[in-house]
């Protein structure tokens, strides 16, 4: 499959600048496919905007001398897909994103695009919508999408900032508690508990874990497994 994906757990880490710690990272994606200007989503920025969404992440990206064009100023919004070097979705809310996605018809385009070689960077929310579902997501549902369904890139499931135990003194489930529901209902598919200052780099067939900390990777049937870093292919 000609696929180009990175797929970025968090945006920031605590104390740091906001896309400081994927920095190398995506400037190295950048870099290899010589990318100078990228078509960014902005529609999971619900709190702040999507202008100021839009200008926060373009000012990392021109320090990168990539220029940022921001899918919402285009009164074509599907042609903007079609022409763009490169997609990038940033993180917020799933269900927004992934509701005005479906409104916009921008999760066929999107899908369609880079399924033909166009690379494709997301973090948090834009990582959960390259799965084959948004059911992974950590998010409040604050409006329904027309359907869970989302870019099928990868055929696992990703649940970004992944945490091992809850806060102190809070009595509710644990994230990995979440994850065990949901294998009750879908058995066959695989979950990436995707820790933050993690990602995931896919090249065609070949994916690896980037980062300094383990996945977890669970499954129904099998046991919970901590993945290092490394060659994660077999997940494709």
């Amino acid at each position: 499959m000609n696929r180009h994906l990175l797929l970025i757990s968090n945006s920031t880490n605590a104390g740091e600048a906001y896309l400081a710690w994927p920095k190398k990272d995506i400037e190295a994606f950048f870099k290899k496919f010589n990318i100078k200007r990228v078509l960014f989503v902005p529609y999971a920025g619900v709190a702040s905007g999507y202008n100021a969404y839009a200008e926060k992440v373009g000012k990392v990206f021109a320090e990168m001398g990539v220029a940022l064009d921001s899918v919402h100023a285009f009164e074509f919004p599907i042609t903007a897909v079609q022409q763009a070097e490169c997609i990038v979705v940033g993180g917020g809310n799933t269900f927004h994103l992934v509701a005005e996605m479906h409104r916009t018809g921008l999760m066929e385009a999107i899908r369609e695009k880079v399924l033909q070689g166009c690379p494709y960077m997301g973090w948090s929310a834009g990582s959960n919508v390259a799965c084959p579902t948004m059911k992974t997501t950590n998010d409040m549902p604050i409006i329904q999408p027309e359907s869970f369904d989302t870019l099928n890139l990868v055929p696992f499931q990703i649940n970004p900032h992944y945490l091992d135990a809850n806060p102190a003194g809070h009595g509710g489930e644990t994230r990995e508690d979440r994850i065990r529901e949901f294998m009750v209902v879908n058995p066959d598919v695989y979950v990436v508990g995707l820790r933050e200052a993690t990602s995931l780099l896919v090249e065609g067939d070949k994916m690896e874990l980037v980062g300094s900390r383990n996945m977890r990777l669970f499954k129904a049937g099998e046991e919970v497994r901590e993945v290092s870093p490394g060659d994660v292919s077999f997940l494709l």
